[in-house]
């Protein structure tokens, strides 16, 4: 078996991988590396058999590895490069040819094993070389264009138990700065640094002076007598003191230099220190650091992705067919907002492509391409003025500002203005009798296809019967997009009426006049279902078998128990059984597909005894009328001012209301589109072109229509679907991207999707927008999907965003705090609407705050205080 000593030379890459390659370069240079040996990568390419090699079987490679016995082979030859260490323990790593490379890091895609005991070394040795053959390392692989390798060198090192861990970056890999190092460290092994699980203060080196960010380090990641890492107490008196003596900062800054000298590149080390004495255990080059800085040095296709408002309603990973779906419809509906805002066809037919891009598919997640959005507004007179309202209704927290925004001439600006403002005031003028015919219309598009009998339907009429209703309900989206820009900018003059006025020293005044609209169709639903609730738990044969049984077998089982209660449950879901969880993402299956989901909330109210009686509250109406008496005390004796005020105030609480019930007909239409797609994925199972009818989601909308009428580039769509499918169970598990980020040149290569540098920086307690006021205190419950629990039981509600299929789990919280969303996002108009204290847009908000922290809100100001347990 080839395995070498620290000593040996004239080795390559290709024997034993990239990792200990850099390790015998360290030794070159005359840096401090703990002893270590390499097993050659060869040896278990040469032990797999030729077969499972051409099979790329990775699970029958795996059990012919376990089935190996090298455990003497391997335990002599290391006897003869260490000696025979009674008490050493060692580090046992991975070393792929391609892994520390210019171009890939394979960072954590392989097993490292810390603190092995010298026996069991060749047991860990298989480990490593397991981990070679795992769907991880091969989506890697795929996603990167790599291909598979058999062979992988292992690294056996010296294990040093150091005081201090940590890693050291030669160019900021942040900003990508080039004068600029940083260096971060823990007490204890590096281990609580990697995975997270530990803050570091961090070191911002710019030539002499050191910038110090210190965090508190109550835990250290040591080595326990049972060979288990674990967080341990640091002393109280050690907390706040720097891990790093300036002294050892400039040592390992030295070193930084040192290797970008030798090895051409600013380095990514990690470090470890043990009685002042500083060892380095890995070196490999700042791989994004150096292909982002090259990028940015040529500015090309700079583009900020963002996703601040649009995850409530494409919350988590979403299918191709969702999102091929909603690219062409945020498409036509902004050729339609462009047109109303005088925008010319011409112009608009010159930036097709613009319309068409202003989404992305992030790993799998939707954002907003803030190039197309802006470059948008900028067809429309008016633009940085639309810029703000387009801004205060996204939750976009900072400007993109385009490279070359070209200025009209003052002619042409003052021409397309008059044309904009002339269009605006005939729509303010038309609006309500267009929403009336918008929502008629409709409701008249989903009747004719309610009408038709889908199961007796083929792919091909199916199709056909679609495109018909998209070409029916699209153009005739213009009644929601004008209201949408009305609710903007009247929400934005109610705002600065409070302010010019003076009217009060109220926050959150504006948000408590919007309260108490009975006309908001978001709420109807909570009622509907809590009542609903109500009846059951009055109905004593019923609410036994809602407390007893399953939602499956509750809804099987009703019609003989309570059959009024079951006619009542059926006029829901023919109501609003589209509002969903991930109503409008087509994957999503609603309560009209499945009953027993529906079901399964009404059992969650009824256990936890969730009533009408219990949920009543009349808070919002007194939080409007106290805001009144406050504007009509300020405006007293101005009649003038008090006019225009009232106003403004009734036209934004239309358009605010009118905006949530015309959104609701978009659920509508999403939800027929789901049953056509569904039906689509039926036909095509019964044929064999696919193995599960829901496997239609991992197509395209092209994709399948192309199938159909004969234009696919592929036949296969079984094996397109099995690609799909693996590529998205890699994003599920993936690390979710940034909330802001920025891309160059080619967005899916070689970006860093997960780079929050431009995100805004955390310091001390949270704040965000308050939205329905109350203080709260309370310990909160972070949730990352409602389906998680089925009561909050009086705690505060932390998530990341809200759709409307989350108000269900509304009236077990005490509070609602949500990381992303505007004063206009769906959470907090329910908020306002079922007075339950809640703040939207709170920066950092998953990064601070754990379930079970005790917490101080305040709906008013936004401003949520972090207390210690009581």
């Amino acid at each position: 078996m080839k395995i070498y000593d620290s000593t040996y030379q004239n080795l390559a890459v290709t024997s034993i991988g990239g990792k200990a390659l850099n390790l015998y370069r360290l030794k070159s240079f005359g840096i401090n590396v703990p002893d270590f040996a390499v097993i050659d990568e060869s040896v278990i390419s040469e032990l797999i058999p030729d077969d499972l090699k051409r099979k790329k079987d990775f699970e029958a490679i795996r059990s012919f590895i376990d089935g190996l016995d090298i455990t003497q082979t391997i335990s002599d030859q290391l006897t003869g490069i260490f000696g025979t260490p009674e008490d050493q323990k060692f580090a046992v790593r991975s070393s792929a040819v391609q892994e520390d490379g210019k171009n890939f890091s394979f960072a954590g895609q392989f097993e490292t094993h810390l603190y092995v005991d010298f026996s069991d070394i060749p047991h860990f040795v298989k480990e490593i070389w397991k981990s070679n053959f795992t769907d991880r390392v091969s989506t890697y692989l795929e996603t990167n264009g790599l291909e598979q390798q058999f062979g992988i060198g292992v690294v056996i090192q010296k294990m040093v138990d150091p005081d201090v861990s940590g890693v050291a970056f030669g160019v900021n890999p942040n900003t990508g700065e080039a004068d600029s190092k940083v260096v971060c460290s823990v007490y204890g092994v590096g281990e609580g640094l990697v995975s997270g699980a530990l803050n570091a203060d961090t070191y911002i080196i710019k030539g002499q002076a050191i910038e110090e960010q210190l965090v508190k380090k109550e835990k250290a990641a040591r080595r326990q007598q049972s060979g288990h890492i674990e967080l341990m107490d640091v002393p109280a008196e050690q907390h706040d003191l720097s891990s790093l003596s300036k002294d050892k900062i400039n040592e390992i800054c030295q070193v930084l230099d040192l290797l970008k000298n030798e090895l051409k590149g600013p380095q990514d080390i990690e470090f470890a220190i043990k009685n002042s004495e500083l060892f380095l255990l890995q070196t490999r080059p700042v791989t994004a650091v150096i292909n982002q800085t090259e990028k940015i040095k040529s500015g090309k296709n700079r583009i900020i992705w963002d996703n601040s408002n649009i995850i409530e309603s494409y919350p988590g990973v979403t299918t191709p067919l969702t999102f091929s779906y909603i690219l062409t419809a945020y498409k036509n509906v902004y050729i339609q907002l462009a047109l109303i805002m005088g925008a010319s066809k011409k112009t608009i037919k010159e930036n097709e492509a613009v319309f068409g891009n202003m989404l992305g598919l992030i790993n799998g997640r939707v954002y907003y391409n803030l190039l197309s959005w802006y470059k948008v507004l900028s067809l429309f007179p008016g633009y940085h003025l639309n810029a703000r309202f387009m801004e205060n209704m996204m939750g976009v927290k900072e400007r993109f500002e385009l490279p070359k925004h070209k200025q009209s001439s003052k002619i042409s600006a003052l021409y397309r203005t008059s044309v904009m403002v002339f269009k605006i005031i005939g729509n303010l003028f038309t609006i309500k009798k267009e929403s009336k015919q918008f929502l008629a219309d409709v409701n008249q598009a989903i009747d004719d296809i309610k009408a038709l009998d889908l199961d007796e339907m083929t792919a091909f009429e199916i199709k056909d019967r679609w495109v018909d209703l998209d070409a029916e309900v699209t153009p005739k989206w213009k009644a929601p997009v004008i209201n949408d820009s009305f609710a903007m900018i009247y929400f934005g003059k109610l705002q600065k009426l409070i302010e010019k006025y003076n009217i009060s020293e109220n926050p959150n005044l504006q948000n408590d006049l919007l309260c108490g609209s009975k006309d908001i169709i978001s709420v109807e639903p909570i009622h509907r279902s809590i009542a609903l609730a109500t009846e059951i738990g009055k109905h004593p044969a019923a609410k036994q078998l809602f407390t007893e049984k399953e939602p499956q077998l509750i809804w099987e089982e009703l019609q003989n128990i309570a059959p009024e209660l079951k006619t009542k449950i059926e006029h829901y879901i023919a109501d609003f059984g589209d509002r969903c969880v991930g109503e409008l993402k087509l994957e999503t299956v609603s309560y009209k597909q499945d009953p027993s989901l529906f079901i399964a909330t009404l059992k969650s109210f009824v256990m936890q005894g969730v009533t009408t009686q219990s949920t009543a509250s009349n808070i919002d109406q007194e939080l409007r009328d106290s805001a009144e008496k406050e504007v009509s005390k300020a405006l007293k004796g101005k009649p003038f001012k008090k006019r225009k005020f009232n106003k403004t105030l009734a036209k934004t609480r239309y358009f605010v209301s009118n905006r949530e019930n015309l959104r609701y007909e978009r659920t509508r239409v999403f939800g027929i589109t789901r049953e056509m797609f569904t039906a689509i994925g039926q036909r095509f199972e019964e044929n064999g072109a696919l193995e599960h009818f829901r496997d239609i989601f991992y197509l395209s909308k092209e994709e399948i229509f192309q199938f159909i009428d004969g234009t696919s580039v592929t036949k296969n769509l079984k094996a397109l679907v099995k690609i799909r499918k693996e590529e998205y169970t890699s994003f599920e598990e993936m690390d979710i991207p940034a909330e802001r980020f920025t891309t160059y040149e080619t967005v899916n290569y070689n970006n860093d999707f997960f780079d929050s540098s431009i995100e805004n920086k955390l310091d001390g307690d949270l704040s965000g927008l308050g939205c329905c006021p109350g203080i709260v205190k309370a310990k909160v419950r972070l949730v990352k999907h409602p389906k998680e629990v089925d009561s909050l039981d009086g705690d505060i509600l932390v998530t990341s965003s809200t759709d409307p299929g989350w108000v269900t789990l509304f009236p077990t919280a005490s509070a609602i705090i949500v990381e992303r969303g505007s004063l206009l996002s769906h959470s907090a108009i329910v908020s306002r609407e079922m007075g339950i204290p809640c703040i939207v847009g709170v920066t950092g908000l998953l990064k601070t705050l754990k379930t079970g922290d005790l917490v101080e809100m305040d709906g008013s100001s936004g401003q949520i205080k972090i207390l210690k347990d009581e």
